[in-house]
């Protein structure tokens, strides 16, 4: 099934859920190594391979945000209190605005180092800022800072689910496991 339901999500939800958390991951990964690296060509091409797959990454969320918008959103259990319903949904909104928010800080970071940049050496993105020592050390700043905040909600939704599987013993966490979900 490739729609969501109001008991249980899609396969195209599923796979961009799941693509977009590696991809995150590898993100955080590839960033750090590249920061870390010394000055070098190899240097040059990891910030390449990281802006790259930040780019697909801020992509794929657009596109999970319309899919999103176009499918129904399943129904959290009905013993869920209420509280961790608008929690839920405050986590979710909080989720995408940083994925997307870091993908374009790295953006402005790179349009206002006035530095011309290929994603994946296939084509080029255009400024979205203008050149700026200021504002790219600002974006820079907002960057790290984003960075760490999307951790930590990831942290907190990554609890939840497992709050729901270990606590709650209800179907949330399996309803986005591909291989163990019952057809909604």
């Amino acid at each position: 099934m490739l729609r969501n339901t109001l008991n249980g999500w899609g396969a195209v939800s599923i796979a961009l859920h799941w693509t977009i958390a590696a991809l995150i991951l590898f993100e955080f990964g590839l960033g750090w190594v590249a920061a870390e690296w010394p000055l070098s060509p190899a240097k040059l091409d990891l910030m390449v391979w990281h802006k790259s797959f930040g780019i697909l990454a801020l992509a794929l969320v657009l596109l999970r945000l319309l899919w999103r918008l176009a499918n129904v959103i399943p129904r959290l259990p009905a013993t869920t209190p209420r509280w961790q319903q608008r929690a839920a949904h405050g986590s979710h909104l909080l989720l995408y605005l940083l994925q997307l928010a870091v993908p374009l800080s790295g953006w402005v970071i790179n349009s206002a180092a006035n530095f011309p940049f290929q994603v994946f050496w296939w084509f080029r993105l255009p400024a979205i800022a203008p050149p700026g020592d200021t504002l790219s050390h600002l974006a820079k700043l907002g960057h790290l800072y984003l960075f760490w905040a999307l951790a930590a909600v990831l942290l907190l939704h990554i609890a939840a689910a497992l709050d729901h599987h270990v606590r709650a013993r209800d179907e949330v966490l399996i309803q986005m496991l591909p291989l163990l979900r019952r057809t909604p």
